[in-house]
């Protein structure tokens, strides 16, 4: 079979390798790289990711994935501390003491909490679906829990549509960050960079004769009797796994609408840090970013020769103005550092960065096949409640077992 798939994110290029094996494949990507959010900047010395990134003890399809590219021994596992910035102060919230020492809960807050996380794994998350985050929380723990500790969390990934977001997901993501000691949450990175599985995946998709098509966007889309063409060239099968209402406007079926969002991502370095030690850092107070995240509290400094942030904030339609000087100035002024302590800084904008886990989502993800057409992605029922590396992985996997099977049916 001819197959062309659309997109070189994570779920595109584990598709294709996943193919290329017994089958003709072409994979187009609009962007001069590959690898979506798992896309990496070449700093000359080092390569860093255009978004933080970082994978947990049960990706168990990942795991997979190096020791198929001869990249498990890259992986390694570390301690990712948190804290919160409330009235203008740096909290870390690791260690029983620090958490009890946390002045914006209460004693009680922080022993429903407890609960919470201990519960979580056991949660219905299907029946979660139709509740919104807020009001499970603030039914179930109180009004100071969820704004002095899960209003930042959800501002910090879904912005001005926290609201709107589902208990399922909530739950979700308490129960994947659970992995948690004394020490803070293990997490795993790859020793070198995520750049190393997306550079290995287009290598062994070219090594065995598939075409890696970058700066080709697929800008038509049509469906014969038999096939489907893009951009006027025949295959036997397209896998998409750009978001359908992307797809819908160059030639694919019209489907309910997958609510997304835009990432603005601000990479900086510098000479000294400036979290106190802190991985992830919630904003509490109001600022042009939801958390700031030092990957050099995570991964050792030694390795960069500085020490690399991440501003991170999300929005709904187009990228609010002016948002770098912004992050920028109010990074600087928040934390005390001098613009020109600052090395280099770079801007990452993604406007379909990824779903919105709305209630009742659950009912609007699309069938990995659609009249004819193969679609996965980060809307993929894998991705959902929580969108990872590993749910994109297995999507890709997913929908490449779907084109086998019906090659095998024909």
């Amino acid at each position: 079979m001819k197959i062309g798939i659309i997109g070189g994110g994570l779920t595109g290029l584990i598709a294709a390798h996943a193919l290329v094996q017994e089958h003709e494949v072409d994979l187009y990507e609009k962007l001069p790289y590959l690898g979506g959010c798992l896309s990496s900047y070449n700093m000359e010395k080092y390569w860093i990711e255009r978004y933080y990134h970082h994978c947990f003890s049960g990706d168990t399809a990942l795991f997979s994935l190096l020791g198929e590219l001869n990249l498990s021994g890259k992986l390694e596992w570390v301690n990712g501390t948190t804290g919160y910035f409330a009235r203008n102060t740096i909290y870390p919230l690791n260690t029983p003491v620090q958490i009890l020492k946390y002045p914006e809960l209460s004693i009680t807050d922080k022993a429903r909490l407890a609960w919470l996380t201990l519960t979580a794994k056991k949660a219905d998350l299907k029946a979660l679906d139709q509740v919104p985050a807020d009001q499970y929380i603030i039914e179930n723990l109180g009004w100071n829990i969820y704004t002095s500790f899960f209003e930042p969390l959800l501002k910090s990934k879904f912005g001005d549509r926290r609201k709107e977001v589902s208990a399922a997901w909530l739950m979700s993501r308490i129960a994947i960050r659970s992995n948690r000691g004394a020490a803070g949450e293990r997490l795993g990175y790859l020793n070198g960079g995520f750049h190393q599985i997306v550079a290995a995946l287009e290598s062994s998709i070219e090594a065995k004769g598939g075409k890696v098509l970058k700066q080709t966007p697929a800008s038509a889309l049509s469906h014969t009797e038999n096939s489907w063409t893009i951009n006027g060239a025949r295959y036997d099968a397209v896998i998409s796994t750009i978001p359908p209402q992307e797809l819908a406007h160059m030639g694919g079926p019209a489907l309910p609408q997958i609510p997304y969002q835009g990432a603005a991502c601000m990479t900086l370095a510098m000479d000294r840090e400036v979290t106190k030690g802190i991985y992830w850092l919630n904003m509490k107070d109001s600022a042009p970013y939801g958390a700031v995240v030092s990957h050099t509290n995570f991964i050792p400094l030694e390795r960069y020769g500085e020490h690399i942030v991440y501003l991170a904030s999300y929005f709904s339609g187009i990228v609010p103005p002016q948002l770098d000087e912004r992050m920028m100035a109010d990074f600087c002024n928040r934390f005390g550092v001098k613009t020109q302590e600052i090395h280099w800084h770079r801007m990452a904008v993604d406007p379909w960065a990824g779903p919105v886990y709305t209630t009742g989502y659950g009912s609007l993800i699309p069938a990995y096949e659609q009249s004819g057409l193969y679609m996965a992605g980060m809307f993929s029922k894998t991705n959902y409640p929580e969108r990872s590396m590993e749910g994109s992985i297995r999507a890709g996997l997913d929908i490449a077992a779907c084109i086998k099977k019906r090659n095998s049916h024909e």
